[in-house]
């Protein structure tokens, strides 16, 4: 098996391509399916018999999260051990099966059931440590982009086509087809990825794991994905309702919105992260796009009316979640140890999963008890937190210090 080449040219070879544009791929087709549900379930729900509990509606949305949680160390653990391809295709098999699952249910206590386990196929850590073992340190940060890049398009397709697939064929038919796209998912791994290099390891030792672990830098980038991805979950138990009642759009026309303020939100994210790159200005790009994060939210506590206003936040919203999306993995790749970079990522998308179970399981709670507003006030602390932990990141990879 050929290694990847070590000179640091400045274009991706056709090998680095291939490997993390399929890559990238196999994540989009199973974030799809999870993404996809966001912008309808808590609208959804309303038809269900256990509607008028917001908590349960929260944990719909959320728990698949908490099931990756738990599985995302086991699945990087056992990627570094046998290797990444059956992995992840044990993943997606699991993802598929939870997927029927949901799309079975009748009631929300069968559909949590079905998103946990669809949380349980934890690839994430898995196909992220494929991507970077399949390209040089000096193009890492173009293939994390890649992947980024997909999952935030992957976020902003899912937002366009939800509701009026919802309106077609149901929220059953909506997890059958995302189903379907896991099961695809596993014939585009096994005939397109191309194999990459492993360092494999006989055992992880203890040291290892607190080499991970207790390294400050990393610890912070995975409360910065914790943070990300329990705001990016909790805006949706509120938002799609006040989308219906604040801007006049019915949940079917809700694409009417979404289709111009995501196309639009991606023209900043490349001049942004380019810029940051070759100018060593990483840390003003990621620290202004936290800051950004949390006036958006402090833009929605206001409780705004009409469309314009909710476009306009929208916008800034999706242009610094693709942001971040794209950074952290590549931060964590490029600073954790190659040869446990597998066991990194999977404490990484560990703190991930946690963080999309946390924020809609809080929301729900949050929303129950104090109303909507409280849920965006608690995601604008939450990044404000996260803003003065980030301040204190000491490692920028690529940056001069």
């Amino acid at each position: 098996m050929n290694s990847i080449p070590s000179d640091p040219g400045l274009r991706m070879t056709s090998a680095e391509l291939r490997s993390s544009a399929s890559l990238a791929s196999v994540q989009a087709l199973r974030m799809l399916g999870l993404f996809m549900v966001l912008p309808v379930l808590a609208v959804h729900a309303s038809s269900l018999p256990e509607a008028g509990d917001a908590r349960l509606v929260g944990l719909a949305l959320g728990i698949y999260g908490l099931t990756q949680a738990m599985l995302q160390l086991p699945f990087g653990l056992a990627s570094d051990r046998y290797g990444r391809k059956p992995v992840i295709v044990a993943g997606l098999l699991i993802f598929a099966l939870g997927s029927f699952v949901a799309a079975m249910a009748d009631d929300l206590y069968l559909m949590i059931l079905g998103r946990g386990l669809q949380g349980a196929g934890a690839i994430s850590a898995a196909v992220s440590a494929l991507v970077a073992d399949s390209t040089r340190e000096s193009q890492r940060t173009k293939a994390m982009a890649m992947v980024g890049i997909t999952i935030g398009g992957t976020f902003a397709l899912s937002l366009i086509v939800a509701p009026p697939l919802y309106r077609w064929v149901g929220i059953g038919g909506m997890f059958a087809f995302t189903g379907a796209l896991a099961l695809a998912a596993i014939v585009w791994v096994l005939r397109v990825v191309p194999d990459a290099p492993l360092q494999a390891r006989e055992s992880l030792t203890r040291a290892d794991f607190i080499r991970v672990a207790g390294d400050p830098d990393l610890m912070r980038i995975n409360f910065g994905i914790f943070a990300l991805h329990a705001v990016q979950v909790a805006i949706f138990v509120v938002l799609p309702g006040w989308l219906i009642e604040r801007a006049g759009l019915p949940v079917g026309e809700h694409w009417m919105l979404y289709l111009p303020v995501v196309l639009l939100s991606f023209w900043p994210m490349m001049p942004a992260v380019n810029w940051g790159e070759r100018r060593g200005r990483q840390r003003t790009v990621f620290l202004a796009s936290v800051a950004l994060l949390a006036l958006v939210m402090a833009g929605l506590c206001l409780q705004p009316q009409g469309l314009v206003p909710f476009a306009v936040l929208l916008f800034v919203f999706f242009a610094v979640f693709n942001i971040l999306e794209a950074s952290l993995p590549s931060m964590v790749s490029r600073l954790a140890p190659a040869d446990i970079r597998g066991t990194a990522l999977g404490l990484f998308n560990t703190t991930q999963s946690l963080g999309l179970f946390a924020g809609g399981a809080l929301a729900g709670l949050i929303r129950s008890a104090w109303g909507d507003s409280a849920v965006f006030a608690l995601a604008g602390a939450t990044l404000t937190v996260w803003l003065l932990v980030a301040m204190r990141h000491r490692r920028w990879p690529g940056a001069s210090h």
